[in-house]
């Protein structure tokens, strides 16, 4: 939309003039000298407000500027708009009424004066039938504001108050009276600043109703005050609600304007200028033009007021009145006015699109514009110049590219390049409709391709111009006509400037480049690559016209390595870039973009050039080369006329044999191309087989009436090559390695249409899967290297196995350019000797490996050796009376890699231990021995041979446990002169616990589970930890078994242990546990004595002292002295002493009920009933005599003890020598004739439980 006047498709919103905030003010638009001179000056005297203050606000108003608002109603939070104009204390109105013009004899009667704008003044260039142009925009959008707000500031000094105060008044009424006497209705608001807080500003009231007094202000309207103490948000809402509150007298007054206009049309006539035209044929403006104009400035005036619908009704009305029969059709073709209506109906139509895009209706909007198009070219047609020249075709560019600036300036977000939508969706009372894809509204690149489209017709035509008419008029010879009327030159130059004999005159190239490039980014931006491409092309023959190289190369460049037509075979398009590229390249000296395109430019596939001589060797002549440069491409970026295959014969081969192979090129270059001469072809294979190059040798095998076939045996041989063959530095060479490569030789000559096959035999090394993964062929001319890389990709075709016979053979498999190696049958024997049945966990483990070569020659060897499992612990392994190697434990594995065991001669062996660390738990291991070694007769071939053992690891023991209760004979003494510790100064002792103590016996029941006698050490009992500030010891008991007595499998043995719990304070109640581990310490039998494995069993967490009160009981036996009158045959009876000790660890006095029942099966002497009281952190015992009537079995004694508070019964916990059962304790009676035995068997619980 640059090509129209300024001003013309400017959105109007309200002008706000801002004065009193700055001393600085922006230029006036009012340029004309004649309009300055008869200008309204509205100057204020007082000077501009400069405070901190004033320039935030100042500075908030500016951001409310909406001039570069987008052109659309989504900004809903903006409750207004407006231009800002920020001037200082002083503006210029223009003038209301034209003056007379000079030498001019007034009439009798005062003449009628009129808006220096319009057409009514004859000094006006509309003068006297022009319709309206933009200098009539221009007045409402820069000259004369709806609102000129006005800020001054109110003094808090006391003294000074009244003369500002009037001073204020004055100013104030003379803006006010300065605006009124213009003529002009624009609003006058003022702004009154008080450096007060909006609490305090109340003191000021009643100089502020004095001042509006004087000014007749509405406070509402007109007279605002702002206290300027507060936060910078709350000035920031202030000033909102002060714009707020005069947007809505700015809609006013255009409304009062568009009212105006409205009351004028409805007159219905046409008004009389102020001199009637008196020169030619001059007439006045007819009716219907004036309700164009008086329809025009409606719609503009709604416009401002933001009512779009209401101005796209009056654009409507004024577009059909301006085009209709009255107006536009009675204009002559030559006459200068023509034009003028027709750049108003531009105009007109311009904004009706706005407001259809402003509404959301896009599919009317192209409708719309395709009318305008169709009827501007049928006027043109039939009245003007015709539609067959330059001009009509550039406007036709600029109708397009208008459409494309009103998207951008509407901001569709159906049109975002994040949407990736090529079009708007129609509006949904159109969508039933049959839509033609052109009635879609697509976005600014569609319309910026049909500008340049236009723009290219544009050239053709102005090339068509006489060259009589592309002289400039001669100005010697004003008489003789110019010929210059016979084209369409609106909006456009004039023949002899559009295409002048001398002079460049219109760059046409650069226009239609600019449009393309703008198209281009659009098409880019939503991924539409196809017509992007294809408009980089377009750009790059506009820059061929301007020889714009270097542009043409960063354009095409990568668009040529990477565009998609060469996988889709548009060859035409891939022709038509390479070429362009290629003469850009030749220009700018780019050598390896020549030689990439020439070589895929010889492919048949493309169109044959005349006259090129298709050879690849001449590909830089005329280009100044200054050394040899290197040129490396692969098939990812270009295609090729060679076609190359690799085949291997066999899908499998072993290590150490060779496998036949095959590499088939073939050329599809143009029949009469010269013949390609490759310096080397380098085969890379993925996997262990070493890279193959074959190089160029020259024979005369290779004529131009060759066979299209032929097939060439070549032998290989290992070669040792560099890294950087070509390096000079010598610091670069002290750093090269060397790797061997297979190599061979042949005429590597390739004739046009003819396949080369190369048969070779290729060594197989090292076993695993191979491929051929790229082909490489190299060009060398003296000019330049060129090497093109074909990479061979899996396909499920079949591969072609050629004979000399010129036959061919299908190769069934899929990818045969795949290979897999399997390894050379290794010889070498691996065992292992003296293996245990079964190996157990706490014990070391040592495995003897034997490794035996079986092979024809002697072997250079190493050893891997890994072991898997869970917490894999470490090992060692030594290699006969060498040193050993460690591994580190890890979780899943532990491996040593690349052990020497050095060479082993034909037919001998070498042993190696491997030596596992223990382990704490049954656990299942793998373990993995790689021997990896050579033949030294042929130190290429690898060879393997791999053995996995299984080692499960198991468990020599397992035990259950029981913890009973005993009764400890010491307990703590409150009166004990013992424990008291005397501290001196400076000195620690060791603590002594001197809290509760509680008896326990552990009974331990450990079975094995071994497949083989065991010797059993010794055993015992660790104390791993405690909780609760207790002490613990451990001791064995009597039947506890070890020093070297031997478990045989599957067999029980039980160990007694005693544990003594004491807490270490005697006032803490709380329960105390213990975690305890059974220690076995064992060997096998056959291993040496000095062999000690160690077995730990973790025992289950145990509670070794209560805080709640317990009863122990126990029994004692007796018997009278042997008597020798006394028979075997009637016994004495014998005696048991029932003991019941009630311990109270509490810190509470208890009472405690025992009742005795009587039995059948013993006579008891004791209290039958009694109360026991127990004081606190003390125990009391109570024995009863019981005197057994049976012999050899368990008696009961049923007692009963009650917790006298609670009454609760307490349980009975027997002691040595007793059990229990659900109903209470039992206590053995050993029979007659085993009671000796008896008394001797349990004389140690007498002792413990004490009589």
């Amino acid at each position: 939309m640059d090509g129209y006047p300024a001003g013309s498709l400017d959105h109007n919103v309200p002008i706000l003039f801002v004065s009193g905030l700055s001393s600085t003010s922006t230029k006036s638009a009012l340029t004309d000298p004649v309009l300055r001179e008869q200008g309204a000056l509205v100057r204020s005297e007082l000077p501009p407000i400069e405070s901190r203050e004033a320039k935030i606000i100042l500075r908030c108003i500016r951001e409310k500027d909406a001039t570069n608002l987008p052109w659309n109603s989504r900004d809903t939070s903006r409750r207004y708009k407006f231009k800002i104009r920020t001037i200082g204390r002083e503006f210029l109105l223009p003038p209301r009424r034209a003056c007379l013009p000079e030498n001019f004899e007034e009439p009798l009667s005062p003449p009628v004066l009129h808006s220096p704008f319009s057409p009514l003044s004859p000094g006006s260039s509309l003068y006297p039938d022009g319709l309206i142009d933009t200098r009539w925009l221009q007045k409402h959008q820069e000259l004369i504001p709806s609102i000129c707000l006005s800020f001054y500031s109110l003094t808090s000094d006391p003294t000074l108050a009244t003369l500002h105060d009037n001073q204020l008044k004055t100013d104030i009424n003379a803006v006010k009276n300065a605006i009124a006497q213009s003529g002009h209705k624009c609003r006058f608001v003022v702004v009154i600043l008080s450096d007060q807080s909006p609490s305090s500003v109340g003191q000021f009231q009643e100089r502020l109703e004095n001042i509006k007094r004087s000014t007749g202000l509405d406070p509402k309207t007109s007279l605002f005050v702002l206290p300027t103490q507060r936060t910078e948000t709350d000035l920031e809402t202030a000033v909102d609600s002060v714009l707020t509150a005069v947007f809505d007298q700015a809609v006013e007054y255009y409304r009062d304007l568009g009212r105006h206009s409205r009351k004028k049309k409805s007159r219905g006539f046409a008004p009389q200028p102020t001199i009637p035209p008196t020169t030619g044929t001059s007439h006045t403006l007819s009716l219907q033009g004036w309700n164009v104009r008086y329809d025009f400035k409606t719609a503009i005036f709604a416009e401002f007021r933001q009512e779009i619908d209401v101005a796209l009704r009056s654009y409507e009305q004024a577009y059909e009145t301006l085009l209709g029969a009255d107006v536009l059709e009675v204009i002559p073709g030559w006459s200068p006015r023509f034009n003028d209506a027709r750049l108003l109906a531009d105009v007109i139509a311009i904004r009706v699109l706005k407001c259809l895009l402003w509404m959301g209706q896009s599919t009317a909007a192209v409708r719309r514009w395709q009318i305008h198009h169709d009827r501007i070219f049928d006027l043109v047609d039939r009245r003007g110049h015709g539609t067959q020249n330059y001009g009509w075709k550039a406007w036709e560019a600029r109708w397009s590219t208008v459409m494309a600036n009103l998207i951008e300036k509407v901001q569709l977000p159906e049109l975002e390049p994040s949407t990736i939508l090529p079009y708007h969706l129609p509006e949904k009372n159109l969508s039933a409709e049959r839509l033609q894809p052109w009635e879609l509204l697509h976005h600014q690149g569609y319309w910026y391709r049909v500008a340049a489209r236009h723009l290219s017709n544009r050239r053709k035509l102005a090339m068509t111009i006489p060259e009589d008419d592309r002289k400039p008029p001669d100005a010697s010879a004003p008489s003789k006509p110019n010929k210059a009327y016979g084209y369409d030159t609106y909006m456009c130059p004039e023949p002899h400037e559009e295409y002048p004999l001398v002079g460049t005159g219109v760059n046409h190239s650069q226009l239609i480049f600019d449009h393309l490039m703008l198209a281009r980014g659009e098409f880019q931006k939503r991924h539409q690559n196809r017509t992007s491409a294809e408009l980089a092309l377009e750009c790059c023959k506009e820059l061929e016209r301007m020889r714009e190289w270097r542009q043409i190369m960063d354009i095409l460049t990568p668009l040529w390595r990477t565009m998609s037509f060469r996988t889709e075979g548009w060859w035409d398009i891939m022709e038509a870039v390479s070429w362009t590229l290629r003469g850009a390249a030749v220009e700018v000296g780019q050598k390896d973009l020549i030689v990439a395109i020439d070589w895929e430019l010889l492919n048949r596939g493309f169109s044959r050039r005349p006259g090129w001589h298709y050879d690849i060797t001449k590909s830089l002549d005329g280009v100044a080369v200054d050394d040899q440069p290197v040129i490396n491409i692969d098939d990812e970026h270009i295609t090729s006329f060679l076609e190359a295959s690799f085949v291997f014969k066999n899908d499998e081969g072993k290590a150490g044999q060779s496998c036949p192979a095959q590499l088939s090129i073939t050329s599809y270059s143009f029949p009469d191309a010269a013949p390609v001469i490759l310096a080397a072809i380098e085969i890379e294979f993925e996997g262990s087989l070493r890279t193959i190059r074959l190089n160029h040798q020259a024979t005369n095998s290779q004529k131009p009436n060759s066979s299209k076939l032929q097939v060439t045996r070549v032998n290989l041989v290992e070669a040792e090559t560099s890294d950087d063959a070509d390096s000079d530095d010598a610091s670069q060479n002290s750093s090269q390695t060397t790797t061997i490569i297979l190599e061979g030789t042949d005429d590597l000559t390739l004739l046009p249409g003819q396949t080369r096959v190369f048969e070779m035999d290729i060594p197989l090394r090292e076993p695993g899967e191979a491929n051929a993964s790229s082909i490489q062929v190299s060009v060398a001319p003296k000019s330049f290297i060129f090497n093109y890389t074909m990479s061979i990709r899996e396909t499920n075709s079949v591969g072609l196995w050629y004979s000399q016979s010129s036959t061919r053979k299908r190769i069934t498999r899929t990818n045969p350019h795949k290979i897999k190696v399997l390894p050379r049958p290794p010889k070498m024997e691996v065992k292992l000797v003296n293996m245990l049945e079964q190996y157990y966990a706490s014990e070391i483990i040592r495995l003897e490996l034997e490794i035996l070569n079986e092979e024809d020659a002697d072997a250079h060897t190493k050893l891997d050796v890994a072991l898997y499992g869970q917490n894999v612990p470490s090992y060692r392994v030594q290699v006969g009376d060498g040193g050993e190697k460690s591994s580190t434990a890890g979780a899943e594995e532990s491996r040593l890699d690349g052990i020497p065991v050095g060479t082993i001669p034909n037919s001998e062996s070498v042993k190696t231990t491997i030596t596992i660390n223990p382990v704490n738990g049954p656990v299942v291991f793998d373990l993995m021995v790689k021997v990896r070694y050579h033949l030294v007769s042929d130190p290429g071939t690898p060879i393997i041979q791999q053995e996995t053992y299984h080692l499960n690891i198991a468990n020599p023991f397992e035990a259950s446990y029981d913890l009973f209760p005993r009764l400890h004979s010491e307990w703590p003494n409150y009166f004990d002169s013992e424990d008291i510790q005397d501290l001196s100064e400076g000195e620690e002792l060791p603590r002594r616990p001197r809290g509760l103590a509680q008896k326990w016996a552990l009974a331990t029941r450990y079975a094995s589970f071994a497949h083989e006698d065991l010797a059993i050490l010794d055993l015992d009992v660790n104390i791993l930890s405690t909780q609760g500030g207790v002490v613990c010891k451990t001791s064995k008991g009597q039947t506890t078994a070890g020093d070297g007595a031997v478990i045989s499998p599957k067999t029980i043995e039980e160990a007694q242990f005693e544990l003594i719990a004491q807490k270490l304070e005697l006032d803490d109640r709380s329960p105390a546990t213990a975690d305890l581990a059974f220690i076995i310490k064992w060997r096998r039998l056959t291993s040496s004595e000095e062999v000690v494995n160690t077995t730990t069993l973790p025992l289950p967490r145990f509670f070794v002292t209560s805080s709640e009160p317990r009863v122990l009981a126990g029994v004692s036996y007796y018997s009278p002295p042997d008597s020798s009158s006394s028979s075997h045959s009637d016994p004495e009876p014998q005696l048991l002493f029932f003991d019941i000790t009630i311990e109270n660890p509490s810190s509470h006095f208890l009472t405690f009920g025992l009742m005795m029942e009587p039995s059948d099966e013993f006579a008891f002497s004791g209290a039958k009933t009694t109360t026991l009281n127990v004081l606190p952190v003390a125990r009391r015992s109570v024995t009863y005599r019981l005197l057994p009537l049976v012999r050899g079995t368990w008696i009961r004694p049923t007692l009963v003890v009650r917790d006298k508070y609670f009454q609760k019964v307490l349980k009975i916990i027997p002691t040595e020598g007793m059990k229990s059962d659900r109903d209470g304790v039992l206590v053995w009676v050993p029979p007659p004739e085993d009671e000796a035995d008896g008394e001797s068997d349990e004389s140690g619980e007498e002792e413990s439980g004490g009589a």
